[in-house]
């Protein structure tokens, strides 16, 4: 069984300063473990405010690359995999943030922060397919696209 994402002892530290004044921050310390894809499961991550929740984050999704260990990606390190294969990467390992104000441009509306990945990922064959995508992707859980689409993310629960 290889894991969907696989985080093996890995360290995130960040560095600033100058030259001579060089200061450190140990965001994350020798952290492992595995999310699995063969058996759904809620995984949380909570701790204080700079407790290195979003830097795990950012690690998994290949954002930024460990201080020291190693991300896998079904079982091949994300350090070494070619284009083609982070393209799939992107497609099938996605986040969505929950501050609406922070993970999404003002000026547009929902409808292109939905669409543009199903375009960019050649998902459906034609505009009016992605578009009945996204629409059912919402029902399936609980959304109303009446209520939801044509609106901008500030009017939209950030939950």
């Amino acid at each position: 069984m290889t894991a969907l994402l696989e985080a093996r002892d890995v360290s995130k530290v960040y560095s600033s300063g100058s030259f001579n004044r060089k200061t450190t921050n140990t965001a994350l310390d020798h952290l492992s473990m595995i999310i699995d894809d063969t058996n759904p499961s809620v995984t949380v991550v909570a701790g204080e405010s700079g407790s290195g929740k979003t830097t795990l984050a950012h690690l998994l999704l290949g954002i930024v690359q460990p201080s020291s260990g190693e991300i896998y990606y079904r079982g091949k390190a994300m350090s070494v995999m070619s284009g083609d294969e982070h393209t799939v990467f992107r497609r099938e390992v996605q986040a969505i943030f929950q501050d609406p104000f922070e993970a999404y441009n003002p000026f547009h509306k929902i409808d292109r922060v939905l669409f543009t990945p199903l375009r960019k990922f050649g998902m459906g064959s034609s505009d009016k397919e992605r578009r009945q995508m996204i629409s059912d992707a919402m029902e399936m859980v609980g959304l109303h696209p009446e209520d939801t689409l044509g609106r901008y993310p500030h009017q939209l629960s950030g939950g």
